[in-house]
């Protein structure tokens, strides 16, 4: 058992694999449910249906199912029954989700671009082969909040096996909020993340982008994406109903909130939208207005709308994401003197300002630019006012000046 506890701990064995996340039956409360050997997990259901109680969104809920599904998953590999687990499993979970391969980095075509990467024309990284930190840390989060839930109902163990930080506790509990906030240390175990910058597309890899679209509806997907910041699964979502020609503008359904809100469209995302009516049909009323273009006429999905985005990449040896259209509509709305910060944070939908500050920050690529002519400027040349003698110039300032 010590040497499959190290292999847990170092990434070096595969997870058993039991149980899975399925829908769950719709008496049960919850949207999701964990199920292993045929039969849900109970303590893993009753803490999901108390996220719904308490009006977390479905989608949300299911990311929760999963990490408690690797959890146990952990727990099997050790032989540890849920209730009986102590921090000592925990760190193995750290450990192994630090050391593993991720299945959804794996590249079976090794010509590709491998995982950790940078690609060289947009100076974006691939995601590294492993889990990233805020993974991590969001599973560890689940699982204190999963323990927590049960001790309060005096289920499971005396103590949550994830391990907090008291002092934080107490700093964050008890700080005015009129004070700055104090530098915390990391609870134990949590990892370190770094802050990146957004990135967008300057200007021509966008124009590039954007002439590798074959279709009227793929080139309104992709204006209204950079012109309204709308999510890529808000935009998916938006029906014929809540298409607002006359004040050009859509409706979407707000990832954060859940509630109906109207963002802008450019004048030439809804010409091409037209274009697109016309050629495949206006949908109805109750109809998403984005669908596929083979075979029966279906809802266009997140993952069609990705691949349409992967084609281009692969022409144009980019590795642009669906989400950079959102952060290339903030950065052209943030740096546009027009805008108030206050206005782009309404139609970004941002919780707080500071968010919107982020888009403040230069490109690299205007700041290459701005570097390329300063490298090249020509440096400036001293000169004097008239009657010295340069001999005189030459012992005040020294020669070469």
């Amino acid at each position: 058992m010590d040497e499959i506890r190290r292999q847990v701990l170092e990434g070096r064995i595969e997870l058993p694999r039991v149980g899975e996340v399925r829908r769950a039956d719709p008496s049960t409360g919850a949207p999701f449910s964990v199920v292993v050997n045929g039969t849900d997990v109970e303590p893993i259901t009753a803490y999901l249906t108390d996220l719904v109680l308490s009006d977390m969104s479905p989608l949300t809920i299911k990311s929760y199912a999963h990490d408690l599904l690797r959890w146990w998953k952990v727990l099997a590999a050790v032989d540890v029954a849920w209730h009986q687990a102590s921090r000592a499993e925990v760190e193995l979970l750290v450990g192994w989700l630090r050391c593993a391969v991720n299945p959804q980095r794996r590249r079976a075509d090794l010509s590709a671009p491998q995982a950790g990467s940078v690609n060289v024309r947009t100076g974006k990284p691939l995601l590294v082969a492993g889990y990233s930190a805020s993974t991590i840390n969001h599973t560890l989060t689940v699982i204190s909040e999963f323990y927590e839930f049960h001790l309060l109902y005096g289920r499971g163990p005396l103590l949550n096996p994830v391990p907090t930080s008291p002092g934080r506790r107490r700093l964050v509990g008890h700080r005015n909020p009129l004070e700055p906030a104090p530098r915390l240390r990391r609870p134990p175990l949590r990892q370190k993340k770094s802050q990146r910058a957004p990135r967008s597309l300057p200007d021509r890899m966008w124009d590039e982008l954007f002439a590798a679209m074959k279709h009227d509806r793929d080139r309104a997907l992709l204006s209204f994406a950079v012109s309204s910041g709308a999510r890529a699964n808000e935009l998916l979502g938006v029906t014929g109903d809540r298409v607002d020609w006359g004040s050009q503008r859509i409706w979407v359904v707000s990832k954060g909130t859940r509630e109906l809100s109207a963002v802008p469209g450019s004048p030439a995302a809804f010409d091409y939208l037209a274009r697109y009516f016309d050629r495949c049909g206006t949908p109805g009323p109750a109809e998403p207005i984005w669908r596929t273009l083979r075979g029966d006429t279906r809802p266009l999905t997140y993952w069609a709308f990705r691949r349409i985005m992967q084609r281009a990449n692969e022409i144009l040896g980019t590795n642009w994401t669906l989400h950079d259209l959102r952060h290339t509509a903030a950065v052209r709305m943030a740096n546009d003197p027009q805008l108030t910060l206050p206005e782009v944070q309404t139609i970004l939908r941002h919780q707080h300002l500071s968010t919107t500050e982020g888009y403040l920050q230069p490109r690299i690529e205007e700041l290459h630019d701005k570097l390329r002519e300063h490298f090249t400027r020509p440096r400036p040349q001293l000169s004097y006012a008239a009657g010295y003698r340069d001999e005189d110039i030459e012992a005040v300032f020294g020669a070469g000046n």
